[in-house]
Formats: structure tokens, sequence, C-alpha cells
């Protein structure tokens, strides 16, 4: 049976996921609509809000009530978080975190000014942008330039704990919004411009001890794959995937890194992220020892992890041998689809590759994969017959190829 992208329009909002998995603070929180207390809005990844007093009726009647100007005049790509009357914001660097009182005036109620070194600027590949802070449990946890992880008294605006998570110095940078999951704040990394191997990490939510880091590319070990039972298109992975599909060491600079938008489904204990461009840019640079593309797993990936070991449970590569710099970190979005009558449990990630993906999201089953941008035009066509030696690849268009 063949699916659209139609099938998206299908998307019954799933309800209430059970708090017995997910942060208890946060779900509850969340399930309250005057509330946005992570990025995304839920644990599913939607971004919408239940809020009504805005419509299509008055929407033309809108006019400023307020502004706040954080004073730095750089990106700002995290939204602000609202618990209560309080608002939490964060700017770029130097990543000021600032709490208002909303009930009395915007009032400041405390500022949080990390003292960072200002190297961290010059591995900052696109503007010193931080896409915000999360909060939890009476803390609020925000990822600052300089690869520090901090959770912040959410009252007073203090330190509670601070882990420094990598280096400037190697590359890497801070940009990304961590996510809290039961007792974990889950962390990415930024930098595969600069040779860094990408890896998502879980601290412990009350004490900042590192629980689990998964890296993108290298060793199973390194990468908290298992061989045998994590899947991709169907088929264990099998052993060394991401060793077997790069030119010497080059995986030790493989990229892959995290800064992207997370996703959890409390029910399956998963996470579901995506994975950068690999490293280096130059493809020349990547290709294989006969001069040939070879895939570089798994840079470019949807990656589904338990959280409580980090074990990936299944794995796609979305763009293999990355030529473009597409990056695969958009979000991915939980929801129930009604497929040819049945309902299915999916996850749904649009790319910047141009193609819109569904996969089922407890096997990494891929559902649809089609363009949502008809000017795509680096690959005509994912392959969707699973019994094509070349199912799930995307056919490319050499024309298109820089390599």
């Amino acid at each position: 049976m063949k699916y659209g992208l139609g099938i998206a329009a299908a998307i019954a909002v799933m309800g209430q996921f059970s708090n017995a998995r997910a942060n208890q603070d946060v779900q509850a929180l969340a399930s309250d609509p005057a509330n946005w207390v992570i990025q995304s809005g839920d644990y599913s990844g939607h971004r919408y809000s239940k809020l009504d007093q805005i419509n299509t009726s008055n929407v033309g009647d809108m006019r400023v009530a307020w502004t706040y100007s954080t004073g730095v005049l750089r990106g700002h790509e995290g939204g602000p978080l609202v618990v209560g009357d309080i608002m939490y914001l964060v700017t770029p660097f130097p990543n000021v975190v600032t709490a208002l009182d909303l009930a009395h005036d915007q009032k400041i109620l405390w500022k949080y000014q990390p003292k960072q070194d200002p190297f961290a600027i010059a591995v900052m590949c696109c503007d010193t942008v931080n896409r915000g802070v999360q909060y939890a449990e009476g803390k609020i946890l925000v990822h600052t330039a300089d690869t520090s992880l901090v959770a912040l008294d959410a009252k007073t605006g203090t330190e509670v704990w601070k882990v420094k998570d990598d280096d400037p110095k190697n590359g890497a940078s801070g940009t990304g919004a961590p996510l809290v999951v039961k007792d974990k704040v889950i962390v990415g990394v930024s930098g595969g411009e600069f040779g860094v191997r990408g890896y998502l990490t879980a601290y412990d939510l009350n004490s900042g001890h590192k629980v689990w880091r998964a890296y993108s590319t290298g060793p199973d070990e390194d990468m908290l794959v298992d061989p045998e039972k994590t899947i991709s298109l169907g088929k264990p992975v099998g052993k060394d995937s991401s060793l077997k599909t790069w030119r010497g060491d080059q995986w030790k600079i493989g990229g892959g890194p995290t800064w992207g938008y997370m996703a959890y489904d409390p029910d399956l204990n998963l996470i579901y992220y995506g994975t950068g461009n690999p490293s280096t840019w130059n493809p020349v640079q990547r290709a294989g020892p006969d001069g040939k593309p070879i895939d570089q797993k798994w840079a470019m990936t949807m990656f589904a992890r338990d959280v409580d070991t980090g074990i990936a449970k299944w794995a796609y590569q979305m763009t293999p041998f990355d030529q473009w710099d597409y990056d695969g970190i958009n979000e991915p979005i939980l929801a129930e689809l009604d497929i040819g009558g049945i309902k299915r449990k999916t996850v749904t990630h649009f790319d910047r590759n141009g193609f819109g993906y569904t996969w089922d999201r407890a096997t990494g089953e891929l559902l649809v994969a089609e363009k949502f941008d008809p000017d795509a035009n680096w690959a005509s066509k994912i392959v969707m017959d699973k019994s094509d030696p070349q199912y799930g690849r995307p056919i490319v268009d050499k024309k298109f190829s820089p390599f």
C-alpha cells in the first residue's frame, strides 16, 4: 500500500501520556495550557497551545501590551517558558537567564549571568544562539555556549549544580535546549563544522552526575548500539555498523552533532532525536579508499533510544554520505495515524533534505518517505520496496551532487 504525505492530515492528537514514565512535575504543568514548560510545548513535540483567547475573530485587534529588551543584539532562537506567573528566558551568548514576574508588570525577579570564556564564540557556527531553557522540579536548566549544563533555583536564580559537558577548545559549543525526562536531563552538543564527534548525554536532574553518553559515530560501545538488537529498516544493524562506513579513523571527527530537538514517548520509554552533518564538510575528504561515496553512519540519522540506558532501539539514516549539509536535527513529532484502518503510534520528521518521513515509533519501520518540497532535486525518491536491495535509501541525482 502506498502512503502519501497527505496522511499527516489524519493525525489524531494523542491523549495524555502516562505519568508513570514521564517527569511528573513537567507532565502536570504541561497539561495546563496556561503553562509552557518545554520548548516544544509537550513531550510529543506538537508546539500547539490549547489557549483560545486569541482566535480568527479578534486576532486583528491585537496590539503590543509590553516589551522587554534582553540587551543582546544577536539571534534569539529559544522561546520563553511560562510557569504560573513567571516567565523565564535566555539570551544568545553570554546566555543571560532572566525571570520576569508577569503578575507585577514584568518585574525582573532575578538574572543569572554566567561567566564564560568568550573563545566559545569562535566555534559557534551560525550566530551565538541558544535554543531555550527547560523547567523541572523547581529548577531551570540551561546549556551555555561553553557547553556548561547548569541547574538554577527557579525562585532565586542561584546555581544548584553545574557540569562541563565538553570544551570549546575541542570545537564544541552548547546551543540546544535540554529536555528533562524522568530524573534525567538530556542534552546534545554543537560543533559538527569543527570536527566534533556528536553525542547525546543524560545527567541526573538532582546532582548533575553523568548517567550515560551515546556518540553518533564510532565503536558500538561508544554509540550505545547493540549489534543484534538495535534495528534499522527491519534488520539488526550488525557489528561495527558505523566503523565500516568510514575511511580509517575519520569517525573520530565524524560530526553528527545533536543541537536540535527531541521528543519522548513515556509508554515506550524512548527518546527521539536527529543527528546533523558528517564532518569534515568537504565530501571529497570523506570519500572511501576508492574515491566513492560511503554512508558515514550514523550522521544524518533519526535515533530512538531507551532513556534509562541510552541504548539505541532503532536508527534510520536519512541522507547517507551527506554532501549538502542538510542536518537531520528538525523536530520529531509523535502522533497516532490511521494507516489502512490500523492505528499506528508514529514519529514524523520533516527533514532539511526536502523529504518527510514517518516511522512506527516502536519498531522504526519506515511508513512514509516522500517529498514535501517538490523543488528538492538532490534525490528523486526514497526506495520503499522492501524486496529492493536499495530499500530505504535515496536515489541520488548525480548532476546535483557536488562530489
